[in-house]
């Protein structure tokens, strides 16, 4: 005798493999409403197995295109939600298996950030940094008035809109404004168009 999930009820559980029998049977809609009624039995079984939070979903999504293959294997007179937790199990404990395989080969060194050496730190970094804050000073003088005031207190400054228009006496839409000609008039002299 097959054991229904205790996370689904009988009537539940009859109505989900109905709904499977008809989609069997070329019904689009009630394959829809079975699919999105058993996503939420589907991630209790996935986290069950172990699944960390933020692969959940794609775990689900993995368990939702083999339930796609396999449909035409169910039988509708067993438990849908029993044939779907052991699909769920599956693809679960694969997930597992693969990032078990991955993290064994992947290295990683959470103090190499802290130890690269500043690409500045050399005579040729500096001589780098130096050209581009020139490169960029010559770019922010170009700017109208408006456009580098907008620069300067949106994007350099960090103040919010409410703050540069109370600061200036001008609207937040002419800050807006000016912020984004002043934006594409730098994106354009960067990428060489101008």
């Amino acid at each position: 005798m097959e054991r229904v999930s205790p996370t689904r009820s009988t009537s539940a559980d009859a109505t989900w493999s109905g709904l499977m029998a008809a989609a069997q049977g070329g019904d689009r809609v009630a394959y829809e409403r079975l699919l999105g009624d058993c996503i939420p039995h589907v991630k209790r079984v996935v986290r069950r197995t172990g699944v960390r939070p933020e692969s959940v979903d794609d775990v689900v999504q993995d368990v939702l295109i083999t339930l796609h293959r396999a449909r035409h294997t169910y039988d509708p007179a067993r438990s849908f939600a029993n044939w779907l937790g052991a699909i769920a199990q599956r693809r679960a404990i694969d997930h597992l298996r693969r990032r078990g395989r991955q993290e064994r080969r992947e290295v990683s060194d959470e103090f190499s950030y802290e130890t690269y050496p500043d690409a500045s730190a050399t005579p040729e970094g500096a001589l780098e940094s130096d050209d581009r804050a020139r490169d960029v000073r010559g770019a922010m003088a170009s700017l109208s008035p408006g456009q580098r005031e907008a620069v300067e207190l949106l994007a350099v400054r960090q103040r919010s809109l409410a703050e540069a228009a109370a600061e200036t006496g001008k609207t937040k839409g002419a800050l807006k404004v000016n912020l984004h000609r002043a934006l594409k008039t730098l994106r354009a002299r960067f990428d060489g168009a101008e």
